[in-house]
């Protein structure tokens, strides 16, 4: 069994885990003065689980619990700082998935745009794979799927799949 550290790692891959935790932590602040500074660990494992984008039922599989007792844990937690975050303390949260859409429309998604930029690269990778011929009287069609892997300056590689007909 992995450990709880290990649980949801994934969301780091697509999210600035630590920004996150912060301003999370200053909305707990807000909301509840006298509770514990910053988050717990609970908070961090169970807010890594919603952006890996577990449902709560989910979450509470992975840890053992209940899925009611994950959902209220979220209910009095996460989606209170979550609406503090996006400033709509009125409405809400509705789904889990909202708290995904709310956080990238705060800008906490760190591949949150299909651009990239090409810095010199060389492709690592390549794969061309056709994966169609057509002919029709004096006319060739040819269906090509593309990837192609650029070494990146961050630890992760970033890879583009790109679709192309000729």
């Amino acid at each position: 069994m992995a450990s709880k550290e290990d649980l949801f790692a994934e969301a780091a891959k697509h999210w600035d885990l630590e920004r996150l935790y912060q301003a999370f932590a200053e909305a707990k602040r807000q909301i509840s003065p006298r509770s514990r500074r910053g988050l717990t660990e609970t908070e961090k494992l169970y807010l890594r689980g919603l952006l890996s984008g577990c449902s709560p039922a989910e979450i509470a599989r992975q840890l053992f619990q209940s899925s009611k007792s994950a959902e209220v844990y979220l209910c009095k937690t996460l989606y209170q700082y979550v609406k503090k975050l996006a400033d709509v303390p009125n409405e809400p949260v509705g789904n889990w998935r909202n708290t995904c859409d709310r956080l990238q429309e705060a800008g906490y998604k760190t591949q949150s745009s299909p651009e990239f930029k090409i810095n010199n690269s060389v492709p690592t990778e390549a794969l061309v794979k056709i994966v169609g011929i057509g002919f029709k009287k004096s006319t060739v069609s040819i269906d090509i799927n593309i990837r192609l892997e650029f070494p990146s300056t961050a630890e992760t590689p970033k890879k583009e799949d790109l679709d192309k007909e000729e």
